[in-house]
């Protein structure tokens, strides 16, 4: 059974087991979800930094630039079951990056990933080195088909309300509030229905990390932030 936390210490600690247990064999992988501007990337590079007090080397990997084109993943039938069906190119992200990662550790890949906002595709190159634990940070990243993958499993609980204030409060894209709002209750929280009734994440975690409240500006790795050497 999942437990609940506000202390990202507590989440350290199994990853560290996990560790231990694999030996240098592999890399451990974690999965770290949550609705939409839960704080998914806020939490993700704090428990980053806490592995990294204790001595392990923690990958960031955001799943955000594998997203679909807009011309894929949007679409005005059944806006947020359609993003649900189409948001990441998951064969690739796994294949390419994370399975040759958590099998051999290391990884130096150049590949192809997106701006979301502008739609516009560039080359970015991983590069890490005696990796112990791969953070693989996203939506979605729960969905059934996918949480076997994972040594453990950890949701970021936070309440749409919140989230929403969050988002707006962040704005990367610099859009005017009424659209924030509009694409939130129209597409992402819909979407993100979507998944818990079809996937009930949170039934299938190891921890739950208590997020609600406060507006914190999430501080997402994206993958230019990634943690590597």
């Amino acid at each position: 059974m999942a437990f609940r936390t506000c202390d990202i210490r507590d989440l350290a600690v199994p990853v560290e087991e996990c560790v231990a247990k694999l030996r240098g064999r592999c890399a451990a992988l974690a999965a770290i979800s949550g609705i939409d501007s839960s704080g998914k990337g806020y939490i993700t590079a704090r428990l980053a930094e806490e592995l990294a007090r204790r001595g392990l080397h923690p990958a960031v990997i955001n799943i955000d630039p594998w997203h679909l084109p807009q011309t894929v993943r949007f679409s005005e039938t059944d806006p947020g079951g359609h993003f649900y069906r189409n948001t990441f190119r998951w064969d690739d992200f796994f294949r390419l990056l994370i399975e040759p990662l958590r099998a051999g550790r290391s990884i130096h890949l150049t590949t192809s990933l997106i701006e979301i906002a502008r739609d516009r595709y560039y080359d970015y190159t991983y590069d890490f080195r005696d990796v112990d634990v791969i953070l693989l940070e996203g939506i979605f990243v729960l969905k059934k088909e996918y949480r076997n993958r994972y040594d453990l499993r950890y949701w970021v609980e936070c309440s749409f309300e919140t989230a929403l204030a969050r988002a707006m409060a962040r704005n990367q894209e610099g859009l005017p509030p009424e659209e924030i709002v509009r694409d939130y209750r129209r597409i992402y929280f819909p979407a993100q229905r979507v998944h818990l009734a079809q996937d009930d994440p949170i039934a299938h975690v190891d921890a739950i990390y208590e997020n609600d409240g406060e507006v914190v500006l999430d501080v997402e790795p994206r993958s230019s932030q990634a943690v590597g050497r």
